[in-house]
């Protein structure tokens, strides 16, 4: 599914008042897996330990010709997954739906002072655990738009339904959107921006994610 996120005019005028950065001749595709941060060293019974980042499991988009360099393309750590957790204690038996931002790809496009067209590509992985109601499940995600290291200029919601046919317990799923950033003249070049991902979450799903736990998109499934 597309959908375009069309950043407010008024909002990115204030753009302007950021320091020109010299652009290059032409914009850098972005592919990148899930950002990792270390934890504490302690994990919950039945939690995955940290693992070296994979090469992300997604087509890369087609690359586009740019005056300049591309919007800084993230996923937010604190967001990047989805733990449904249920019971009394933090362990794979007590856990619902779940899902993983996997990887994360764009490109951009923009002449003059023309806006920034950013193409975006997201990969899910989604599972089923031993506490989900039901063979199906309507995640929420949204996407971004900052001046960097600064205000937000608008964010947008997107619908993500699920749903895992049979006894299957694991899924992916891949969605391409496009953003469409206004610029007040041609002096502001892509990276004056960063666009940010990630699942709608709760304060609770937010802290777990913080404190570096973790649990596999299949977790308390048996293995054959």
């Amino acid at each position: 599914m597309r959908r375009v996120l069309m950043v407010s005019l008024a909002s990115a005028l204030a753009a302007a008042t950021l320091s020109t950065v010299a652009a290059p001749s032409v914009a850098e595709a972005q592919v990148v897996g899930q950002q990792r941060q270390p934890g504490p060293g302690q994990t919950a019974s039945g939690q995955e330990p940290e693992r070296r980042a994979r090469a992300p499991r997604i087509a890369p988009l087609r690359r586009r010709a740019a005056a300049g360099p591309c919007p800084y393309v993230k996923i937010l750590y604190d967001a990047a997954r989805y733990v449904e957790l249920g019971g009394d204690r933090v362990t794979a038996v007590n856990v619902g739906y779940t899902g993983e931002i996997e990887g994360l790809a764009s490109d951009c496009m923009y002449q003059g002072d023309d806006p920034i067209t950013v193409q975006t590509r997201v990969l899910f992985n989604l599972g089923r655990g031993p506490l989900a109601e039901g063979n199906g499940r309507t995640y929420r995600y949204w996407i971004a738009v900052t001046e960097r290291n600064r205000a937000v200029l608008d964010k947008v919601y997107f619908d993500l339904p699920v749903t895992f046919e049979g006894d299957e317990r694991t899924t992916s799923v891949t969605q391409d959107q496009t953003i469409v950033i206004p610029r007040a003249n041609d002096t502001i070049s892509g990276d004056n921006f960063e666009i940010l991902v990630g699942f709608e979450v709760t304060p609770e799903m937010a802290e777990f994610n913080r404190s570096g736990s973790r649990f596999r998109v299949n977790a308390g499934v048996q293995a054959d």
